[in-house]
């Protein structure tokens, strides 16, 4: 297969040959733990945000002083804390998990609380007068008209976290990262072909984990299919067409 381009040296950006030799050894190895390293923060975030946004959504005045706290986190930047997690988890997954899922806190919460009061007050003074107790109308009434925002940030936490992921590789634990690291220490000067992969599939795991986060939101809100009102067809006179013709 013709090479992609050539390096200074010579060298072929991508060799075909190295990605067939370590597709089912290196490369799948850190596409595997980079899966894990990513998703895990993203679904502990959301499972703590939600208590959260929702406390905070209820009492207001929590909401400064959480928001304050989340933001400050996520201003530390990545290697700064997977550094101080070593001295406490060691080269293990949640080194970098934790880290990555309190960085996930400072958008989910948020998010959860801008969806819970984007929704209107008459919706919910509705399902008090039909009988909805304050579970059962968070539960079918809010939660529900909540979901856009919520999977708003839930998709850029998740397309972070992906990003993220790599910077691990740092300490030795970063999945797709470790390749890159191995491209820039081979022998003899540096090796593309493992960047480019792992940059390559950084970038596709990030499109199809966002892909499917939104068909999620689509199957999660089949209100907002069924209520787009079809524009009506209008004849060549620029009058509407009546809905029975086609």
């Amino acid at each position: 297969m013709i090479p992609l381009t050539l390096a200074q040296d010579g060298e072929p950006l991508i060799r075909w040959d190295w990605i067939g030799r370590n597709l089912d050894g290196d490369i799948a190895e850190a596409f595997q733990e980079h899966l894990i390293l990513s998703f895990t923060p993203v679904l502990l975030g959301l499972l703590i945000a939600l208590p959260v946004g929702l406390a905070c959504a209820r009492w207001r005045r929590a909401y400064p002083p959480v928001l304050a706290a989340t933001s400050v986190l996520y201003a530390v930047p990545a290697i700064g804390l997977f550094v101080i997690f070593v001295a406490f988890t060691g080269l293990t997954y949640p080194t970098v998990i934790v880290p990555l899922a309190l960085y996930t806190l400072s958008v989910l919460v948020p998010s959860v609380v801008d969806g819970l009061r984007a929704v209107p007050d008459h919706v919910r003074q509705s399902a008090v007068a039909m009988g909805f107790g304050p579970l059962r109308r968070l539960v079918r009434v809010e939660l529900p008209i909540a979901v856009p925002v919520v999977m708003a940030g839930l998709r850029v936490a998740t397309v972070a976290n992906i990003s993220l992921v790599s910077v691990g590789a740092l300490i030795g634990i970063g999945g797709l990262g470790q390749l890159m690291v191995k491209g820039m220490k081979w022998p003899g000067g540096g090796f593309t072909t493992p960047i480019v992969v792992a940059i390559m599939l950084i970038i596709l795991l990030a499109l199809v984990a966002d892909l499917l986060l939104l068909l999620v939101q689509r199957l999660l809100t089949p209100w907002e299919r069924a209520g787009r009102v079809r524009r009506p067809r209008r004849d060549s006179a620029g009058a509407a067409e009546p809905k029975g013709i086609r």
